[in-house]
């Protein structure tokens, strides 16, 4: 089983990290992200709401040390 889970990212960020943290969800790179939500953002007009759904509703990665 895939413990697999998608979480804002700390590293890859320019706002919240939502981009960053789908990149690294479906291992690809954050550019190609950034570039569908900024296309769906003025085109289809959902992206800006989905971007602010997912930055309050993800989690953010807790390191254990």
């Amino acid at each position: 089983m895939d413990n697999k889970r998608f979480y804002l990212s700390d590293t890859d960020r320019k706002i919240a990290g939502v981009c960053g943290g789908i990149a690294e969800y479906f291992e690809v790179d954050s550019l190609l992200v950034r570039v569908l939500f900024l296309f769906a953002i003025f085109s289809v007009g959902g992206g800006l709401f989905a971007y602010i759904v997912l930055w309050l509703l993800a989690p953010r990665r807790t390191y254990q040390h």
